[in-house]
């Protein structure tokens, strides 16, 4: 048996953050942005003393992270050939700078489930709870989840 629960930051909490696929043959290569939403998915096998899978109202730093990385934000990778460009806007006060490993909303989803998941480990919310899923959406039809490690793991039957 187990317990399922879902957060989610919609596109009117309004974590407006630019970026581009500087590797896309299309216009993702360009600079532009979106309003972004996130949607967590949480399970436990074991109800808190509360009857919770998660306290909602306890996730206020995860909401907190997703402000520092994405509210009004550009956000690019660390290999994009253009990253001296964005520095220097970012020196000149043009731009808050975000380095992330990868750009797009796979990525970004990975990037947050390993912060919530971290953060969840330092909370004690874990073995107990965990993090199943993180999506992101630019908008109506466009999404990303990611689904972590432990379900991979999950899959191939360790």
């Amino acid at each position: 048996m187990s317990y399922r629960s879902t957060k989610t930051y919609g596109h009117e909490v309004g974590l407006s953050v630019a970026f581009r696929q500087w590797r896309a043959a299309s216009h993702c290569r360009l600079l532009h942005g979106y309003s972004l939403a996130f949607r967590f998915e949480f399970e436990a096998h074991a109800l808190d003393e509360r009857h919770w899978v998660v306290d909602f109202g306890g996730l206020k730093p995860l909401k907190a992270m997703l402000e520092a990385t994405f509210d009004h934000k550009t956000v690019v990778a660390a290999d994009d050939p253009e990253i001296a460009w964005f520095e220097e806007a970012a020196r000149r006060g043009l731009l808050e700078l975000v380095v992330l490993p990868g750009v797009g909303c796979e990525k970004f989803a990975e990037h947050v489930h390993g912060l919530a998941t971290a953060w969840m480990r330092a909370q004690g919310l874990s073995p107990r709870c965990r993090l199943v899923s993180v999506e992101v959406k630019e908008h109506g039809a466009n999404s990303a989840i990611y689904l972590g490690a432990d379900h991979a793991a999950n899959q191939r039957g360790v």
